[in-house]
């Protein structure tokens, strides 16, 4: 998924995620599946190429950070001291694996190539392909997760892995330095969440909406300062919504985004009632 240079996001800041003024923004995530994200956005910091064409791949990319004269890193205000990327999200491929009704779950970071072909024959799923629009060759799926992994720390990509099986994808992001803070205000902190489940056989089994809430609440344990984690689904998406609201998610509001309307779902770290 795209996320934004590091001068793209406005200052994060207010009590709640609120629907900001319009304009370009973010593409819905299903929990399933997870839609993909506007082509003129972003992402890891790095340019993300300006639009879809056939299967060969990719337009030419945006100019680089060094050459539109970008600000460094993104630092720590308190200590103001440029914060290494394993920092930006404390670290998720250290954190440890979780017991859940359906088995031992943990997030493995992806590695390339040796993921590659397994990424790549699921975005080639047609269900995956509908929403991610990532079906292709391997390199069209390399040029999605290398900028990822080759970024400043902002979004990383994961596998997730039940009992031993990788049976998922899995991108956590930092929301308020995302394209989405854009559009609607965010705390620091607040960490963005995609996915897809990635074999037809784990599907329609409540898996999205078990590893959404284990997902949520392992970054909420693990990132002691991070008080949310958001969403942004499709509101026509009624699975979508139901997934995320049984994930113990919140509808806060609703943002105009590129192509659709987006409810924002929200995981408090402590329980409210929605508004």
């Amino acid at each position: 998924m795209p996320h934004p240079q590091p001068d793209s996001a406005p200052p994060a800041g207010t009590a709640d995620a609120e629907p900001a003024a319009p304009g370009s923004g973010t593409r819905s995530d299903d929990p399933l599946t997870t839609a993909g994200r506007n082509p003129d956005e972003h992402r890891a910091g790095h340019p993300r190429p300006q639009r879809a064409v056939a299967a060969s791949g990719r337009t030419a990319a945006e100019p680089s950070r060094a050459a539109a004269g970008a600000p460094p890193a993104p630092t720590d205000a308190a200590a103001g001291a440029a914060v290494p990327p394993a920092d930006l999200l404390d670290a998720p491929g250290s954190w440890p694996p979780v017991p859940t009704a359906a088995g031992l779950f943990r997030l493995v970071p992806v590695g390339l190539p040796g993921d590659l072909p397994l990424l790549t024959g699921w975005m080639n799923d047609p269900v995956v392909a509908a929403f991610w629009e990532l079906a292709g060759p391997e390199r069209v799926t390399e040029a999605h997760v290398r900028p990822q992994l080759d970024g400043d720390g902002r979004s990383a990509p994961f596998l997730g892995v039940l009992d031993g099986v990788p049976m998922s994808y899995w991108e956590l992001y930092r929301a308020d330095l995302d394209p989405l803070a854009r559009h609607c205000r965010v705390r620091p902190h607040d960490t963005g969440v995609h996915l897809l489940v990635g074999g037809a056989a784990h599907r329609g089994r409540g898996l999205g909406t078990l590893l959404l809430r284990t997902v949520a609440d392992l970054v909420l344990a693990q990132r002691p300062r991070c008080t949310r984690v958001l969403a942004e689904p499709d509101v026509r998406n009624a699975p979508s919504l139901a997934a995320f609201l049984g994930a113990g998610f919140r509808r806060s509001a609703e943002v105009e985004l590129p192509g659709k309307r987006a409810a924002l779902m929200v995981r408090d770290r402590e329980p409210r009632h929605a508004f």
